[in-house]
């Protein structure tokens, strides 16, 4: 018995001490909450009762130049269905009216979305997707329709409603545009004028407190906001949509023509460095084109006899050669080191001028001319290219600029082919809107100003920014060697390599280039260009073309297959915004003049006038007279005057009828 007390008395003070040690850990960790991890769970709980919702910012619109629209933002709507809350009665009185509905604005048979909406009942679904992309106008018809229109609890209507970004111009100049766009993990994908000024047009988000109620729904806390969102300024880009279609057309025409792999052509005004036009198009599988890559900024690639220009501009800088000099082509082809460099025209063009031999872009003369000048010291070429700038990035606001490559002789792979292939554009290395830069410069006579992508930003009327001209450089040469490559290029379209795209009826001066690509790999692939200003005379605009990669059998070089685009390009503009000067008008007004005329106007009104002589003076000046003086003159005949109805120095009216004969003398 005793045992048996003992044994119950032993479990007691077990369960005892395991009641003691439970209630000591409850205490422990009561007091773990309430002052070490209380902030936490009080945040914890905070956070599921009361959260910040954040308030999209509206994103500023992007314009060209003059005000037309290339980006905005507006609302899009997705109307889903919730099958399950509409009662029974609402959904069959409504079911029949809202197929109709839907019928009429989304096309298709009634029947088919009373079947859709039914199976979705059936299957409670809460979710159906109706329509997608509604503008407003479609949003407001929508929500009226039956059913819908008794809301979101009785009626099973949900709306979603996003912001999308929208370009009026669609394709035409796509990656100029460019966007700006952010992944699940924060990381921002910034393209064109879109991503370069994101930081204008993006705006700063609100903040708004909600506190959770019933049924998973939010409820603001108060009318105003913890913090107000700021929408994103307009930036007012430097883009002419007129010139952008004439650009993107042209281009397009061509690479269709030529069945080429891309191209892009970029427009800019000479004296501002603005760029008014940037296409940039690529095949597709199909054989069609879209706006693929932006291949002005960021593809460098050898440009060929373009770099004609800059190796003369060095050469004359340098005093190596006088466009008089004269240099022997040979019979074409001239060889260093084993390779040949040979001259598009058969047997050469023999013995001619510095300057005829950049009209008719041979490479032999021009190789010749830098390798005889600079090989005792290359250095003195490559630096004079480096002092224009040719070696360094423009330093874009668009990203994803290319990186230029002229070798020097300093340079592991330099070699002694290396000097003579330069001359004529091998081996190095420039895209597109750097080798316009360059040009530019010349048009611009040695000022070389950074291509420019926007005017200013705008909140509503108020500038927030305004974007001025910069300069690069201010002389990259002098006046006199600028003066001597003008005519030079005036000279390449009117009777050089570019004389097929010639017209007397407005002037232009470029350079083309032809230059075979990837000829390690597969023979016979060429980037056709043509680089070059207009007016010749006055430069407004200058402009580049680059085609890559064009069907060799329906035509390769510079002249047939870029040129034309840059030609097409200039009459259209001549065209279409004509570039003149305006006179002002010669007629000046003077307020004592006209109160002196007037005054004798009305003396002469009211005194008598006497009919003057006019026999024997010529037809026309008796006319003219007696018109002045206010008769209807009827005549006959021919020569001066014989008779007149109405005798010399006799009183006459105005308005009154005379009749005079003429013959001749």
């Amino acid at each position: 018995m005793a045992t048996t007390e003992k044994s119950i008395l032993n479990r007691l003070y077990i369960v005892a001490g395991c009641l003691f040690i439970f209630a000591f850990v409850v205490a422990f960790k009561l007091m773990d909450i309430q002052f070490v991890e209380g902030d936490y769970y009080k945040e914890l709980a905070e956070d599921r009762t009361y959260r910040n919702f954040k308030i999209p910012a509206n994103r500023g619109n992007l314009y060209d130049s003059n005000g037309s629209l290339l980006a905005t933002s507006v609302p899009k709507y997705d109307i889903r269905f919730d099958a399950v809350t509409v009662s029974d009665k609402d959904f069959e009185e409504h079911i029949g009216p809202l197929s109709e509905k839907l019928s009429e604005a989304l096309g298709g048979n009634a029947s088919y979305y009373s079947q859709k909406i039914r199976a979705a009942r059936a299957n409670r679904q809460r979710y159906l997707l109706i329509t997608k992309n509604l503008g407003y106008a479609d949003y407001i018809k929508f929500r009226n329709f039956p059913m819908f229109k008794l809301g979101a609890y009785k009626g099973g209507l949900i709306v979603e409603q996003r912001t999308v970004r929208e370009h009026p111009l669609g394709k035409m100049g796509e990656r100029t545009v460019g966007y700006e766009r952010k992944d699940s993990d924060g990381y921002f994908t910034r393209v064109g004028l879109e991503g370069a000024f994101g930081n204008y047009l993006r705006g700063t988000d609100g903040r708004r407190l909600k506190q959770k109620i019933a049924k998973g729904q939010w409820k603001p806390i108060s009318d105003n906001n913890e913090v107000e969102p700021r929408d994103g300024y307009d930036v007012i880009s430097t883009i002419d949509v007129n010139i952008q279609d004439i650009a993107h057309h042209a281009l397009l025409k061509q690479l269709e023509n030529f069945e080429a792999e891309h191209g892009t052509v970029v427009v800019m005004e000479t004296a501002t460095g603005e760029i008014k036009a940037m296409s940039n198009l690529g095949r597709t599988k199909e054989g069609t084109y879209f706006e693929k890559r932006n291949y002005a900024v960021y593809e460098s690639h050898e440009p060929g006899s373009t770099f004609k220009l800059m190796a003369m501009v060095a050469a004359l800088e340098d005093k190596i050669v006088d466009t008089a000099q004269v240099v022997d082509t040979e019979n074409g082809v001239v060889r260093y080191y084993g390779r040949a460099v040979r001259d598009s025209h058969h047997g050469g063009y023999g013995k001619i001028s510095a300057a005829k031999a950049f009209e008719v872009s041979s490479n032999t003369a021009f190789t010749k001319m830098i390798t005889e000048g600079y090989k005792t010291n290359p250095s003195k070429f490559v630096d004079r290219l480096y002092a224009m700038g040719l070696n360094k990035k423009i330093g874009l606001d668009i990203n994803g600029e290319g990186q230029p490559k002229i070798p020097h002789p300093d340079d592991k792979n330099w070699n002694g082919l290396s000097l003579p292939w330069m001359a004529f554009g091998y081996g190095v290395s420039l895209t597109p809107l750097q080798t316009l830069t360059f040009y530019n410069a010349i048009a611009n006579n040695g000022e070389m100003v950074k291509p420019r992508f926007i005017k200013e930003v705008k909140e509503w009327d108020k500038t927030i920014v305004k974007v001025e001209k910069e300069v690069i450089n201010p002389s990259i040469c002098s006046p006199e060697t600028a003066r001597k490559v003008r005519k030079m290029m005036e000279n390449t379209v009117k009777r050089g390599t570019a004389a097929n795209i010639y017209t007397p009826n407005f002037s232009m001066a470029g350079k083309t280039g032809t230059c075979q690509v990837e000829y390690w790999i597969e023979p016979g692939r060429y980037i056709a260009s043509f680089s070059g200003y207009f007016p010749a005379e006055d430069p407004k605009y200058s402009c580049i073309v680059v085609i890559h990669k064009p069907n060799k059998r329906k035509g390769y070089y510079g002249n047939i297959v870029a040129a034309p685009v840059f030609k097409s390009i200039a009459q259209k503009i001549y065209t279409d915004t004509p570039i003149m000067d305006e006179l002002p008008s010669l007629e000046v007004e003077n307020e004592d003049v006209e109160a002196d005329f007037k005054k004798y106007y009305s003396k002469i009104q009211n005194e008598k006038i006497l009919m003057p002589d006019v026999t024997g003076m010529p037809a026309m000046d008796a006319i003219s007279l007696l018109e002045n003086l206010g008769f209807k003159v009827n005549f006959r005949g021919k020569g001066k005057v014989k008779s007149q109805s109405v005798a010399a120095g006799r009183e006459i009216s105005q308005n009154q009828e005379l009749n005079i004969k003429l013959e001749l003398s």
